[in-house]
């Protein structure tokens, strides 16, 4: 199905990815990305892919960077990022907050389409499991991600913490908050006892960027599948820029010469996600994560004992299981 719309859709796209006139055109596009590791690393990362978008649309394709997911969402809602690369629930912020639209979807260079959430320790920190870390005696150091990370908040948010009826800040002594190499490079060096991560930072960056510390880090704990991460960009650009930016991502190594091809291909197994080429997407890929918030809403008010938000949160959680329903049957 996905491959199908995405080849319909380049095939428009091929017809009217010239119909763009050069006055139409802004005198420059802001690129968002989200603040995972260094700006410095993603720099290096992303800069071969963001030359290769400024050739295809003919203007110039500024990198922009924030500290946080937040400086992101804050951007696109000030139009000072047109297009980014979010997380899923980022993403959800950035529709709701800063009238954004999901367009295209990462998937890995080994065309797997997701990734996972995972607790992550010192190799020798004695700890193994979840039910080890639920013990929640107060003894020991959470490391929690930025509150618009996906799988370093959301996700556990939910599996980890909702759904075992407690929170970080009634489990540990000390809760911190950084991005994903940064909550790596606390547990291995034994800042924290634990902290959120996934298997992308933890099995393809840290690996290449410092063994050395990859070793030090073990896996105890692993959510279920995670969406890979959407393409976003501001929903009032013109249609006929956004038609030229949808045809370069969707094309990008996957069609032209078989040398344009290895070219494109390398450039995106060499971002630090190690894409592979893009899928066509829509905001419904963001239905799972909003049920997940939606849940947790719930469960709070539940605990708390707010009627209101009991009821408020069921019929949240009514109207996204009717739109899943709906994309599960081709309809959205």
């Amino acid at each position: 199905m996905l491959k199908k719309l995405t080849l319909t859709l380049l095939l428009t796209l091929m017809i009217c990815g010239s119909a763009l006139a050069a006055n139409e055109m802004p005198k420059q596009l802001n690129f968002g990305i989200i603040a995972t590791e260094s700006t410095t690393t993603l720099e290096d990362s992303f800069g071969p892919f963001v030359k290769e978008m400024e050739k295809t649309l003919g203007v110039p394709v500024k990198m922009f960077f924030a500290s946080d997911y937040a400086g992101i969402i804050e951007g696109m809602r000030f139009k000072k990022v047109d297009l980014g690369w979010f997380g899923n629930k980022s993403a959800i912020q950035a529709v709701d907050r800063a009238n954004g639209e999901v367009f295209a979807q990462t998937i890995k260079d080994s065309g797997e389409r997701g990734y996972y959430s995972l607790l992550i320790t010192n190799k020798d920190s004695g700890l193994n499991s979840l039910e080890d870390v639920l013990k929640c005696d107060g003894s020991k150091t959470f490391g929690n991600g930025d509150p618009n990370s996906t799988s370093g908040f959301a996700i556990p948010g939910y599996y980890v913490w909702a759904l075992n009826n407690t929170t970080p800040q009634e489990c540990f002594k000390r809760v911190v908050s950084s991005n994903h190499q940064g909550n790596a490079i606390a547990v291995a060096t034994g800042k924290v006892d634990v902290a959120t991560n996934n298997t992308e930072t933890l099995y393809d960056r840290i690996p290449k960027t410092n063994p050395e510390m990859a070793g030090k880090i073990k896996e105890i704990w692993r959510s279920p599948l995670i969406p890979s991460d959407p393409m976003v960009w501001r929903k009032d650009l013109p249609e006929e820029l956004k038609q030229k930016i949808l045809y370069f991502f969707i094309q990008f190594g996957r069609f032209g010469s078989p040398e344009k091809v290895k070219k494109e291909r390398e450039i995106l197994a060499n971002t630090s996600d190690g894409w592979g080429p893009f899928l066509a997407s829509s905001d419904a890929q963001l239905l799972d994560v909003r049920q997940i918030e939606a849940f947790k809403k719930k469960l709070k008010a539940e605990r708390s004992g707010d009627k209101d938000g009991i009821k408020k949160a069921e019929m949240e959680l009514a109207q996204l299981k009717e739109a899943a329903a709906i994309v599960g049957q081709g309809g959205y």
